[in-house]
């Protein structure tokens, strides 16, 4: 699965995962299959409107009506649930950026537009092949809006405290991490643990670049030293609160 980096609030650089084309494809037979509980709906209804009224036209016109919250089901659900289908939901994945910023109404609907080119002309094998071979695994749509899918699951089996143990005299270096929140510091942490069991030291080196320039810090500290001491002095400043 392809990596992609995300800023947080604080704009700390963080590893997401980007979905697979099976996480894809699940979550959109999710959303079609809603959309044949929908149409058994309207053909319901339809029956009971043709009882209702003699006028053929009106029929049809009422029923062109019931169809235009599936036709438009992508772009009003994407930008009211913040990148997120029904199908997207179940599956914990959503649409954002490239640079990991949220995507906008207008990226939506280039979106939208372009499901035309992805999913309905030949049976969705254009959408399938540019995601296949693509390295964000992105389609024609997400190509077009400069957005890809990621995961919004937490697969890392690793304890989500920011609480570090420190000694009751110690003396913080970098007065200025009360400037992170605690999601930034958890984030930071984990990603560090991360970097630490895998030997990625790349990683390591890009999150103590980040959290730097965040921090507006420049220290002469090992990587592996700089984030452990930054991690220490906001558990050594939120502690004593």
């Amino acid at each position: 699965m392809a990596n992609l980096e995300i800023n947080t609030s604080q704009n700390v650089n963080l590893d997401y995962k980007i979905v697979s084309v099976g996480e894809r494809i699940l979550a959109f037979m999710i959303d079609i299959f809603l959309f044949f509980v929908y149409f058994y709906i309207i053909e319901l209804i339809t029956d009971a409107m043709h009882m209702a009224f003699s006028d053929q036209w009106t029929v049809f016109g009422l029923q062109q009506l019931l169809f235009l919250p599936v036709m438009f089901y992508s772009l009003y659900m994407h930008i009211l649930f913040d990148g997120r289908t029904v199908g997207k939901m179940a599956m914990k994945t959503k649409v954002v950026k490239v640079d990991g910023s949220p995507a906008h109404w207008s990226d939506y609907l280039i979106l939208w537009m372009l499901r035309l080119v992805d999913l309905w002309i030949f049976l969705g094998s254009i959408g399938l092949l540019s995601i296949i071979f693509s390295d964000k695994r992105q389609r024609v749509g997400d190509h077009a809006a400069g957005t890809v899918v990621i995961s919004t699951k937490n697969k890392v089996n690793i304890s989500h405290t920011i609480l570090e143990e420190i000694e009751d005299n110690y003396h913080p270096k970098f007065l200025n991490v009360t400037d992170l929140t605690d999601k930034d510091v958890r984030l930071i942490k984990e990603t560090y643990i991360i970097a630490l069991k895998s030997n990625d030291f790349n990683t390591l080196k890009l999150l103590r670049n980040k959290v730097e320039s965040v921090l507006g810090t420049s220290s002469d500290l090992y990587d592996k030293q700089y984030i452990d001491t930054v991690l220490k002095d906001y558990n050594h400043f939120t502690q004593n609160m």
